[in-house]
């Protein structure tokens, strides 16, 4: 099964390409927002963890018990430390359930998932990708789509949230396709397309992936590649 890592910056289309690949093309998506956002509902230990040690949040907790997801962004980004300590919450958590949704879908005989992740690199996951993929565009493009997105936030906000990132220089650097969103949404369209069939397995090596010892040493291949790629553009 080829593992695509999806991944970029904030409110540079990654969602609207996910999307695509998923209600056009027919790839099933992991999505880690998604459950970035199930491991932190009210009961779960991700959600006692963040009242914890982030009880100095005003307005933390929504008036329907859920996380103030905006009122935590706001006190993380721009603060690495602050942000770190979230991270180390959630990550370890949505990275228990990602392996959980791969390992059904290769036992369900998909021949390719997506695995949508905003931090693919920074969090190691590209690791275990086939290929991985990153939606690029310029900052100012990006700047005034979230602020199109999320009217709350102050354009000072908006580029705390971006600089707490990857830059997308790097992201563009690291992945091994780039799919640039600076124009119409047509021109994404076409470009998804030409990614989906340049990148689909084909029907040998999917039926071949789905023994249990060939997918193992396919799999530890995907990884010293990705491993050793890595590190020779690392060391660049």
């Amino acid at each position: 099964m080829l593992i695509v890592g999806l991944t970029g910056g904030i409110a540079t289309g990654k969602s609207t390409v996910s999307c695509e690949l998923n209600s056009v093309h027919g790839i099933p998506v992991v999505d880690a927002d998604l459950l970035a956002r199930e491991v932190v509902r009210p009961g779960t230990g991700g959600y006692r963890a963040i009242l914890r040690h982030f009880s100095d949040v005003e307005d933390l907790v929504a008036d329907n018990g859920e996380l103030n997801r905006a009122a935590l962004g706001r006190s993380v980004f721009g603060n690495k430390e602050r942000l770190a300590v979230l991270n180390s919450i959630v990550h370890p958590a949505v990275r228990k359930a990602i392996f959980w949704r791969l390992f059904k879908a290769y036992i369900s005989g998909k021949s390719m998932v997506v695995l949508d992740v905003p931090l693919l690199f920074e969090a190691g996951l590209y690791q275990i990708c086939g290929k991985t993929v990153t939606v690029s565009c310029s900052e100012e493009v990006q700047i005034k789509r979230l602020l199109s997105r999320n009217p709350e936030l102050s354009e000072q906000d908006a580029a705390n949230r971006i600089a707490s990132q990857m830059s997308n220089q790097e992201r563009n650097y690291r992945a091994d396709v780039v799919i640039d969103n600076s124009g119409e949404l047509d021109e994404l369209k076409k470009a998804v397309a030409s990614v989906v069939r340049e990148i689909r397995p084909s029907t040998m090596m999917s039926v071949l992936d789905l023994i249990p010892p060939i997918g193992l040493l396919s799999a530890i291949y995907t990884y010293m590649v990705r491993f050793a790629g890595d590190y020779y553009k690392r060391k660049r």
